[in-house]
């Protein structure tokens, strides 16, 4: 049977409001009251009915998370840590992905499930900062990912040119000076990855080192295989850099399983660096060296700024907030200096 705010009254002789006070965690209850309440709270295992007080506030308790593709285990890892961070709200969060389309990323932008959601946090690939003016939906919405908008939506990310940089600082240091980057996309300039490879040149730049476009690995995808076919693509044209860095980890990976195919050595030939800090990379044969997001800092700037928008009724503030990362440093680009 379950046990009701009048049960825990009754137990702790106080009256259904008070309970309802410190279940709701008002500040204008004593110490002393709390903990009397609490106490009973405990005995009883009472828990709160989260349904009933979303509704009291005409929500459904539920916020959405689309990302492009949950087989990708950054955005697993990073739909786990967006889970956590809404379940410390009592949030349910709803998962979807939109494969990276745009058709399907307007479509959930515009709120198909808006009857569903209190509010949506997206991470799209394709979509255009037009399919969002015309937004008629006034469900909150967070943007995440490297796509900059300019628009009154709230966008969260790291500082991708400032990341890049530090990961081709690091090859530098470790004496190598033909650094390739893997992950391009030359069909538009503001697709995603257009931010760390500026990076990788700005870094490049400054140590005097030329970038040239045979050092730059285009790839329809950012899957093992679109790292392996660009890696082997570069090899067969006659191009032999000493580093790499990819614009994510899988591309990494992919491109390091050419390298070892080729008879090239992991890191003593080529020193590789990725992007994500994915389970994956630590348990490699060679573990790799990576840019780590702080993706719980990502989650929950995600949860409290859709929250934030909810709580003052607009779809969003159209801030710039900017989560931390670090250089990972392991056996794939420690192998000389």
């Amino acid at each position: 049977m379950r046990v009701s705010l009048k049960d825990v009254a009754q137990h702790a002789g106080v009256s259904i409001k008070t309970v309802s006070n410190v279940v709701n965690n008002y500040q204008h209850v004593t110490p002393a009251m709390r903990a009397r309440v609490q106490s009973a709270i405990d005995e009883l295992g009472y828990r709160p009915n989260l349904t009933a007080r979303h509704l009291r506030k005409g929500r459904t308790g539920i916020i959405a998370l689309a990302v492009p593709e949950l087989g990708n285990p950054y955005f697993a890892e990073l739909a786990g840590a967006v889970i956590d961070a809404a379940a410390a709200h009592d949030f349910t969060v709803l998962l979807d992905h939109t494969g990276g389309d745009r058709e399907k990323e307007v479509l959930v932008s515009q709120g198909f499930r808006a009857r569903v959601i209190d509010g949506l946090i997206l991470s799209p690939l394709e979509l255009e900062a037009e399919d969002l003016r015309g937004r008629e939906d006034d469900v909150p919405l967070v943007l995440l990912g490297e796509r900059e908008y300019g628009l009154r939506y709230d966008h969260i990310a790291i500082d991708n040119v400032a990341a890049a940089r530090e990961a081709v600082r690091h090859l530098l240091g470790r004496g190598r000076s033909r650094i390739a980057f893997l992950g391009a996309r030359t069909d538009s300039a503001n697709r995603p990855a257009h931010l760390r490879l500026a990076g990788w040149r700005a870094e490049l730049a400054e140590a005097g080192l030329p970038a040239p476009d045979t050092l730059v690995g285009p790839t329809g995808g950012w899957d093992r295989g679109d790292g392996a076919r660009a890696m082997a693509r570069m090899l067969d044209a006659g191009v032999r850099p000493d580093a790499v860095f990819a614009y994510n980890d899988l591309v990494a990976i992919g491109a390091m399983r050419v390298l070892h195919e080729r008879g090239l050595r992991v890191p003593w030939d080529v020193a590789v660096v990725g992007f994500d800090d994915i389970a994956e990379g630590r348990f490699g044969a060679v573990t790799l060296t990576t840019v780590s997001p702080d993706k719980a800092a990502i989650a929950r700037l995600s949860v409290e700024s859709l929250l934030r928008s909810l709580e003052n009724g607009s779809p969003g503030e159209g801030r710039e907030l900017v989560a931390p990362f670090r250089l990972v440093e392991r056996e794939s680009t420690l192998g000389r200096r």
